[in-house]
């Protein structure tokens, strides 16, 4: 039995990300409309949503939406009584989300002029702090790139460091898992600019002069930038990550002389 088979069971990154990011703020997008406006706002003949069960308004919406990562996480801690990394992303990218329409969104209803700016910034906060944090944990005990590409529930981790100590390539294994690193990280720059362009793209063109249509093209726009956000954003980083996992088994099999079904685990 390899030692990888030894260590705890560690949990799925896709699932993470979506249970405690993509659900909630996906949730927080659909259920933000305030009834209450949507009914004002057909009433002075604006064409607008009908009012649906789902729409609770941005403060109720945003509760909801906390309670995944932090129910997530809570469940985390006590079964592995530590913090679950994707748990806190989720808290801090559903409050900024939040926050922010909570912001913009005006009693009156109309929006902030500076939303395309705003949430623009906000859309590329988050890949660039993961970008910035998987980065910098490669200098820690537990860095990001085995969370999420050089995993123990992928990779034969203990067969391929035996054979590098035996091998004494220490040096080049680290330099290895290092530049892969570095293209990990860049994935989530790359993200971050194209979060930022799309919500100007998506945003760009409210008229901010008939407060209650600004608010019309804000619900649209942001609904837009939600589903191309995955489709402009996720496609290229896919295309990235598949090139990274390709680099780095390539490396592997060079370092430590072993074949590719040596180096990855049976699924």
């Amino acid at each position: 039995m390899s030692d990888a088979n030894l260590k705890p069971p560690q949990e799925n990154p896709l699932t993470n990300i979506l249970v405690n990011v993509l659900v909630p703020i996906v949730a927080l997008t659909m259920m933000s409309d305030d009834p209450a406006i949507l009914e004002k706002l057909a009433a002075e003949g604006v064409e607008a949503k009908e009012p649906r069960p789902w729409h609770l308004g941005p403060v109720n919406s945003l509760i909801i939406a906390l309670a995944l990562p932090v129910c997530y996480g809570i469940w985390f801690f006590l079964r592995h009584r530590r913090l679950n990394f994707f748990s806190v992303v989720g808290l801090a990218s559903v409050l900024l989300t939040g926050g922010l329409t909570l912001y913009l969104w005006q009693e009156d209803g109309s929006v902030r002029s500076n939303a395309p700016t705003l949430f623009g910034i906000k859309e590329g906060s988050i890949p660039l702090i993961l970008g910035l944090a998987i980065f910098g944990s490669h200098w820690t005990k537990t860095p990001l790139l085995q969370t999420f590409l050089y995993s123990p529930q992928i990779f034969d981790i203990g067969k391929i460091e035996r054979v590098v100590q035996e091998k004494n390539s220490g040096e080049e294994y680290r330099k290895l898992l290092f530049v892969c690193t570095i293209l990990f990280s860049v994935s989530f720059l790359v993200s971050t600019l194209a979060n930022f362009f799309l919500a100007q793209y998506f945003l760009g063109d409210i008229d901010f002069n008939d407060k209650l249509e600004a608010r019309r093209q804000y619900n649209n726009g942001v609904g837009k930038l939600t589903f191309w956000g995955f489709v402009a954003i996720g496609v290229p980083i896919l295309v990235i990550l598949m090139f990274v996992m390709w680099h780095l088994v390539k490396g592997l099999r060079r370092i430590t002389g072993l074949e590719t079904e040596e180096i990855l685990l049976p699924r």
